[in-house]
């Protein structure tokens, strides 16, 4: 956690904090790379935008809150649902609105959910975001009829965005379209962090029985955050439903929980350039590895994540920043 100097009101380091570095300048100018360096790789990068969005919900909850879980997925699934639903039942592919209505609904799961949340903590809060998980993806293999089961939901097809940009075959346009929303819920998740109510969520995490003595209503700023984080991870999984015209119960799978969990470990959880970071490894190992051995490619991530967690326990990122000495 950073370090707040004495001399230094609140405010001020809030603004200083909320300033931006010629690092995230690089680094969002270094997300168009692929349209020149790698065109063969598009659908890729799409992928690795839209994984980096769900571990950025997820960060905002594990690496600022506090708040483990094994059940994320449940979310990410509702986002996917949401949008080939609409289309697949209704008619209704249009992508941006598709979006909205995706994050909105699992932030309303999200809220409801958030109540049961913050009545339990340490491993009753992992068995209860488990058990969360399980549920919903029982359920939407149980409903045939709705979702399509084992086989998928079928018929799913966008439309055009805005009428004109469509989703071709190489993937531009669905990486073009990933990369922008996932850079606003990047700056939305930013502000959050550099705020007061980001402090409250660091005090929350460091000692939650310590900040009702400072006035700070810690259970409402917890149902708050989770439901902000359920958002995103139902706009994550809308833009995958988009980008593949495709839904399956993978989307709701407890893999898909552990994968985005794994995500935050190797790049560093309480830092939002830490879930992308991971997001990149994690998913660019995956494609190599498995193009080497389809079979055994996950041995190589979990030796990976045992290097990380032994000599690098703050992730990636975080070795790095104390490699150049900056404060954490």
């Amino acid at each position: 956690m950073t370090t707040l100097d004495r001399s230094t009101t609140p405010h001020a380091w809030l603004a200083r904090q909320s300033r931006w570095s010629w690092f995230e300048i690089v680094f969002w100018l270094a997300t168009l790379l692929p349209f020149f360096l790698f065109p063969t790789y598009m659908t890729l990068a799409s992928q690795v935008a839209i994984a980096a969005l769900f571990a950025i919900s997820v960060d905002l909850i594990l690496g600022y809150a506090g708040i483990v879980t094994l059940g994320h997925a449940l979310f990410f699934g509702l986002g996917a649902y949401t949008v080939g639903l609409l289309s697949a039942r209704l008619g209704w592919g249009e992508p941006i609105s598709g979006l909205l209505l995706a994050g909105a609904v699992a932030g309303f799961v999200g809220f409801v959910a958030s109540y049961l949340i913050v009545r339990v903590q340490h491993l009753a809060l992992i068995m209860v975001t488990l058990g969360l998980g399980f549920l919903a993806y029982e359920l939407a293999n149980a409903m045939t009829w709705l979702t399509g089961g084992t086989d998928g939901l079928r018929g799913v097809s966008m439309w055009q965005i805005f009428g004109t940009f469509r989703f071709d075959l190489w993937g531009y346009t669905a990486y073009t379209y990933s990369l922008i929303v996932l850079f606003v819920g990047f700056l939305v998740s930013r502000t959050i962090v550099n705020s007061s109510f980001g402090l409250a969520l660091r005090g929350i995490r460091e000692n939650v029985t310590r900040m009702p003595a400072i006035g700070s209503d810690h259970s409402w700023h917890l149902r708050k955050i989770y439901t902000i984080s359920a958002a995103l991870a139902g706009i994550a999984g809308g833009l995958l439903t988009q980008t593949t015209n495709t839904v399956g119960l993978d989307v709701l799978s407890f893999q898909r929980s552990a994968d985005v969990v794994v995500m935050l470990i190797l790049g560093g959880t309480g830092r939002l350039y830490g879930a992308i970071l991971g997001a990149i490894i994690f998913l660019v190992a995956r494609d190599q590895l498995a193009g080497v051995n389809p079979q055994y490619w996950y041995f190589w991530i979990g030796l990976l994540l045992m290097i990380v967690v032994l000599f690098m326990p703050k992730g990636i990122l975080g070795f790095l920043a104390k490699l150049t000495g900056r404060r954490d």
